[in-house]
């Protein structure tokens, strides 16, 4: 098993970083086919093998996932592509 782990600063304020983080949900959700699952400021991200969390701070946006065995070849690749979403989203 795999763990993924990126964080950024940013100083948007929590309305604006909820606003920047719904569109990279979606994107990661449908790229990798997670469902997302929202509560308040964090959405967690489910599919067989992977289980991830977002979470939506007023100074940080957080990425947490567990990737199981098939999927932990994939990490690198994963941990990439959510750090250049992330960038980009919040750019």
């Amino acid at each position: 098993m795999a763990h993924i782990s990126v964080e950024r600063t940013h100083s948007l304020g929590l309305e604006a970083a909820r606003e920047k983080a719904r569109p990279l949900v979606e994107k990661l959700a449908g790229q990798y086919g997670l469902t997302p699952d929202w509560s308040g400021d964090t959405v967690k991200l489910k599919r067989s093998g992977v289980n991830g969390t977002l979470a939506i701070g007023e100074k940080t946006i957080k990425v947490d996932v567990q990737l199981g065995l098939l999927m932990s070849a994939m990490s690198g690749m994963i941990q990439a592509e959510i750090e250049r979403s992330l960038d980009k989203a919040l750019a």
